[in-house]
């Protein structure tokens, strides 16, 4: 899709210099978003016809032509080169600044604000928002050494490592956490190398921390019941409250719940409703039969305008808070997030007892091994229920 882009170049007549010229300014606008830049050009204010935007002076003209030439010709370049184009990242490449970055924080910014131009495109924020918090922590390791920013030709492999030990130490950073920085760190490495600020990634030889097994949070039956006998009077938590319900009972995640439509949802020649839908995340194909609470929050909602999705919900970013509202209102001891309902429908299909195999398939899993976690949770659980029985039964025969 083609941007929106113009240019304007003008004058403030209020700032005059002693030599009795102004400066010349151009407004970028790209899709709405404006910025201002300089063109290092000057005039008088009686030399500029506001309503052309051009320059008495032939020769002073002329320079301002080949200015907004070289703007449109950049804008060009940039659409073709990365396919993503903003005002500020225009302006950027025009004065100079990140064009070609040779130090690493200034090239993490103008990755940053390509990524933030991509996520609209895309409709999707998780890498931007990743991006921005693995540029925080390079930021902080800097500010610990006293540096604003580093040269990418000053990096060497025990900056690397040190990083590590900062992210291990300082900041008490998980493994997950600590390699998504490290990806980002040498994102930035190997666009310097495309650029050819410099020859080799001098972190070739910095390992990734080995990945800790996933850790799946979710909710026990009674919590589950707890949410559902706690209707919410605000009409969106009160939405968000069925979601989380329907996603508990069909193991559908936040995103494949937005995008939800009537046309995924079909009917046994029994009569018995069922989703089937491509995973977002997997792109692997799930196949739900739906529980009948799951059915009952169905009938409250779209299920026959295709143009529409079924649930009218916000973006993920823009629920957070209610979902952890609802926990309290709920009194749950933890702190609910969107994604233990999916965590708990996989853990409460084990325990009532279906297949690992008819789990996967009802998940979109891409590999069986994702589901057997589930299984390894449930057995942990009964295990230190067992422990906690045994525990019982001891104190009770030592007060005998």
């Amino acid at each position: 899709m083609r941007s929106t882009f113009k240019l304007l170049c003008y004058i403030n007549r209020a700032k005059v210099k002693s030599d009795g010229t102004t400066a010349i300014l151009c407004r970028i606008s790209i899709d709405g978003k404006q910025t201002v830049l300089a063109t290092g050009i000057y005039c008088k204010p009686e030399d500029w016809n506001t309503k052309k935007g051009i320059i008495k002076t032939e020769r002073e003209n002329n320079r301002l032509s080949e200015f907004r030439q070289r703007l449109e010709h950049t804008y060009e370049h940039i659409l073709k080169e990365q396919g993503v184009i903003s005002s500020e990242l225009l302006k950027n490449t025009i004065v100079g600044v990140n064009s070609i970055p040779v130090y690493l924080l200034e090239a993490g910014k103008i990755e940053i604000e390509r990524l933030r131009v991509r996520s609209i495109e895309i409709n999707s924020t998780t890498t931007y928002r990743q991006s921005r918090l693995s540029q925080l922590n390079l930021q902080e390791f800097l500010h610990s050494r006293r540096m604003e920013d580093i040269a990418f030709a000053d990096i060497t492999e025990e900056f690397g490592e040190s990083f590590k030990i900062f992210m291990k130490t300082t900041a008490d950073r998980k493994s997950g956490y600590i390699n998504k920085c490290l990806t980002w760190l040498n994102r930035l490495i190997y666009i310097a190398i495309d650029q050819e600020v410099i020859r080799s990634n001098p972190l070739e030889d910095v390992h990734y921390e080995r990945k800790e097994p996933a850790k799946h949070r979710y909710i026990s039956k009674s919590e589950l019941k707890r949410i559902m006998e706690t209707p919410m009077r605000d009409e969106r938590l009160e939405l968000v409250r069925r979601a989380f319900i329907f996603s508990s009972f069909t193991g559908l995640a936040y995103v494949d719940m937005h995008r939800l439509y009537p046309h995924h949802i079909g009917k046994t020649s029994e009569g018995r409703l069922y989703i089937r839908k491509q995973r977002v995340k997997t792109n692997v194909e799930a196949f739900i039969p739906l529980h009948p609470v799951a059915e009952q929050i169905l009938m409250l909602y779209n299920i026959t305008d295709d143009s529409k999705p079924v649930f009218p919900l916000p973006l993920r970013d823009m629920i957070w808070y209610d979902i952890n509202q609802i926990g309290i209102l709920a009194d749950l001891k933890e702190n609910l997030s969107y994604h233990q309902s999916r965590h708990s429908f996989g853990t409460l299909a084990i325990s009532a007892g279906l297949s690992i195999e008819s789990i996967a398939k009802m998940m979109g899993h891409a590999n069986i091994s994702t589901t057997q976690g589930y299984a390894q949770i449930t057995e942990q659980k009964i295990s230190e229920d067992m422990d906690k029985l045994m525990e019982r039964r001891s104190r009770k025969g030592v007060a005998q």
